[in-house]
């Protein structure tokens, strides 16, 4: 290597030039391929095509033109790179799925949502679209800097005016080296009106801001699930939103349900969300779904996924969110260009920069203008001299040989400049006409106060920042359209509550332990003393001990006559029909064999400022926080300490305020203030609630109030309501007073409500007979009555359970 050292060759250090060398083309990919600058949102290749666009002339208001004219308009002149790259981002800037709002008009094969590829460049034509006529307008006047071509042969913009937010509007997506930027598009009327609430609130924050900017909006819809991801997006520069498909569950005239896909995340082809639905199936790892149509046409996106009779659509749509493209993790990196440099910005850095620019595009517009109205103003004034003074200065011009002579003529005569002497020269002799005289004069006056207007504008910050404001406001208006992407509360990870429509359903758990849930609607209301209709097939030894209603979102809470509580979601429980025994308890709550469920409580937020009154067969009650019951792991907790021999029996949601209701099953009823009961943890054994007779026990629990009734159903079937103003308050522990007189007619205590007009109860048999009828249909009696026939048993049957029916409304 010695003999080359003064040549041509020079030895170097490989470890030196390999870091330099790619430190240089590191810096040249980064700002010279794959990352936008802040102030357009553009990466060069497409600020290149859009300009090459408009000096062709190929604008909105011209016809197409053939998309390999423009590549190589682009190639020759700007961009010196392969043909094929500038085609596909020409493509994708003409493609409305993959461009919130195109920027160019594409006539022909453009590909599709499908992954489709596009025609060949000499097949397709192309022309800007009027949105993008506004990233470059004002271009020609010197609102931003030009830069030689890469032969020095042309002149291209280093960057565009951009009177819109391009870059939070369309967003941006590309891999630089060491770093990638992944900006998701935008709402235009959001984006805009978050520029505006900058201006005019120029200490908002963040969170400020994204009270306009509610978060990304997406050319193929879909939904965001959750704000925690848009939140840490907008404050930090980087963060991790979900985006569902719209799906919809129909239901044909047949009967038979289908799950309707109208809109699929974004950057998700069609094609792959069908092609992984099949394989699904086909492997058996999602059954119920019998046939899988794509009907998509020109009025919009449209997949079918017919499902078998009795699939529940609910759990089939929870399975393709999870394991298809239907629902896919979207990572957001707020990553752009400031003055050449990459920079991670916040929302309100993004739309500062932004301004910023906007600020020095009206300045150096203003400028340009400025210049311009003087320079039109000097030569009127000389004009406005000239014909001022017509007779003389045609005498000068007819009396000089050579037009330097007239033109040197008039500079010395009248003090004029040499524009103004040649403007004079170069002026029509209808220019002479009164008429003509008159229009000088009223330009040059109308100058004179535009050019007061854009000296007043370069003085005033103000008056840019209303400028900004106005011609923002007028893009709003032209070319603003709805949000497409709704964002919904939530978790990210998914939650079935989140597709299982919100109902009211029947739970039934029969003595021996099953348990299913049906629609209230299954039961239709009947009159006092109907039979009722077969509710659930019972074993002879078996027979309905509970019946509950609850919401398909609401959480239950199992308590076991042993003291302990467990959790399930109300939609945990499988839904059976009307004469089906349900499922066994102990395939969904891991209880021991000699526990039995006692109470279920149905709870929506564990938030919530109330208690859990629990009441004992001996009649021991203790009033425990809600808050306490909210982490119950699937062995259960210990809700109460029980006395050996003792059993809960009842438990009720209480707010603290009211009257506490107990009644035995000899019919004797206690009743005072909530209050009396405190509040105790957990493991705590309760106070005494109500004194027993000798063979009594206590049939249930319940808050009251003087408003209500108390309604009491007897085993064989009969019943009354009594106001409970009759029960007068006194001190806990006492032996109560008399709800009903029982004799051999009308039998022993089953259960009771409180109720109020216009509510229904339900009442169901060991027989398995259910009774649905309004409150208002049984009789109002007083404590020492015996009731009326409220439901007819068949011989040997006897009244088990009796549930108050939940209106949504309530």
């Amino acid at each position: 290597m010695a003999e080359y050292t003064h040549g041509k060759i020079l030895p170097v250090d490989i470890e030196e030039e390999m870091k330099q060398s790619y430190i240089d083309y590191a810096m040249s990919v980064i700002v010279n391929r794959a990352l936008p600058d802040v102030r357009d949102g553009l990466k060069p290749v497409h600020r290149r095509i859009l300009y090459a666009m408009r000096e062709g002339g190929n604008t909105p208001d011209k016809p197409f033109k053939k998309s390999a004219r423009t590549v190589g308009d682009v190639l020759g002149k700007y961009h010196p790179h392969g043909d094929a790259a500038v085609y596909d981002a020409l493509v994708r800037m003409a493609q409305d799925f993959s461009m919130r709002y195109p920027l160019i008009e594409g006539h022909g094969n453009f590909g599709s949502i499908d992954g489709d590829p596009p025609a060949a460049m000499r097949y397709t034509e192309a022309r800007l679209s009027p949105l993008a006529m506004e990233l470059m307008r004002d271009l020609d006047k010197d609102t931003v800097d030009f830069v030689p071509n890469f032969d020095e042969t042309e002149q291209e913009p280093a960057v565009l005016p951009a009177r819109f937010p391009n870059l939070l509007v369309n967003g941006a997506a590309g891999i630089a080296v060491g770093m990638a930027t992944n900006i998701p598009p935008h709402n235009l009327r959001e984006a805009i009106d978050g520029v505006i609430h900058l201006i005019d609130h120029p200490d908002a924050g963040d969170r400020d801001l994204m009270k306009v900017i509610k978060g990304p909006d997406f050319p193929t819809g879909g939904i965001i699930v959750g704000r925690e991801g848009i939140r840490q997006a907008y404050t930090t520069g980087r963060g991790i939103i979900t985006i569902r498909a719209h799906a919809q569950i129909e239901t044909s005239a047949s009967g038979k349900t289908r799950i309707v896909v109208t809109e699929i995340p974004y950057e998700v082809t069609k094609s792959k969300i069908i092609e992984k639905i099949a394989e699904l199936v086909q492997e058996r790892r999602i059954e119920g779904i019998t046939d899988l149509r794509d009907e998509t046409d020109r009025s919009g996106l449209r997949v079918v996924i017919e499902l078998a009779r009795g699939a529940n659509p609910n759990v089939i749509l929870n399975q393709l969110y999870k394991f298809t493209p239907m629902q896919v993790s979207y990572g957001i990196i707020l990553l752009a260009l400031v003055d050449g440099q990459p920079r991670v910005l916040t929302l309100k850095q993004l739309l500062r920069h932004y301004l910023d620019h906007q600020k020095d595009v009206i300045l150096r517009r203003t400028r340009h203008d400025l210049e311009k109205a003087e320079a039109r103003a000097h030569i009127l004034e000389g004009l406005r001299i000239a014909l001022d003074h017509i007779d003389a200065v045609i005498t000068l011009i007819r009396q000089s040989r050579t037009v330097d002579e007239a033109r040197t003529g008039l500079m010395e005569s009248f003090s004029l400049t040499e524009k103004q002497a040649q403007a004079i020269l170069d002026m029509r002799l209808q220019r002479l006409t009164g008429l003509e005289r008159e229009k000088v004069e009223e330009e040059y006056q109308e100058l004179l106060k535009e050019i007061e207007y854009l000296r007043a504008v370069l003085n005033s910050e103000k008056m840019v920042l209303d400028i900004i404001k106005q011609e923002l406001a007028e893009i709003r208006d032209r070319f603003g359209d709805d949000r497409r992407t709704k964002i919904v509360s939530g978790a990210a990870d998914f939650e079935v509550e989140d597709l299982i429509a919100e109902e009211d359903v029947v739970i039934t758990l029969t003595h021996r332990g099953y348990i299913k849930r049906m629609p209230v609607n299954t039961y239709r209301s009947q009159r006092r003393g109907g039979r009722g209709v077969t509710g659930i097939q019972t074993r002879e030894e078996d027979f309905v001990a509970q019946l509950f209603i609850a919401t398909t979102h609401e959480n239950l809470l199992f308590f076991t006559n042993r003291g302990k509580v467990y959790h399930r979601r109300v939609h945990e429980i499988p839904e059976a029909g009307r004469t089906a025994r349900g499922t066994a308890v102990v395939n969904l709550i891991e209880i021991e064999r000699d526990e039995q469920v006692t109470a279920v409580i149905p709870v929506r937020d564990f938030g919530e400022d109330r208690d859990l009154l629990m009441c004992t067969r001996r009649g021991v009650v203790k009033r425990t926080a809600l808050a306490e019951f909210s982490h119950i792991r699937r062995g259960g907790l210990i809700a109460l300490a029980l006395d050996p021999g003792d059993e809960l029996v009842a438990v009720e949601l209480t707010d603290g305020r009211g009257d506490v209701l107990v009644v035995t099953r000899l019919g004797q009823a206690i009743r005072f203030p909530v209050a009396e009961v405190r509040t105790m943890g957990r493991a705590a054994r309760g106070v005494m609630g109500i004194r027993l007779d000798e063979g009594d026990e206590v049939v249930g629990m319940e808050v009251a109030d003087d408003e209500a009734h108390l309604l009491v159903i007897t085993d064989l079937g009969f019943g009354k309501r009594t106001p409970v103003r009759e029960f007068r308050a006194q001190g806990r522990g006492g032996k109560g007073i008399r709800a009903i007189s029982l004799t051999a007619r009308n039998g022993r205590v089953a259960g009771f409500e409180v109720v109020r007009p216009g509510e229904e109860v339900m009442l169901i048999s060991q027989g398995g007979i259910v009774l649905r009828v309004p409150v208002d249909q049984v009789s109002v009696q007083g404590r020492a009555a015996q009731g009326v026939t409220v439901m007819r048993l068949e011989p040997g049957d006897r009244v088990s359970a009796v549930a108050t029916v939940a209106h949504k409304g309530d």
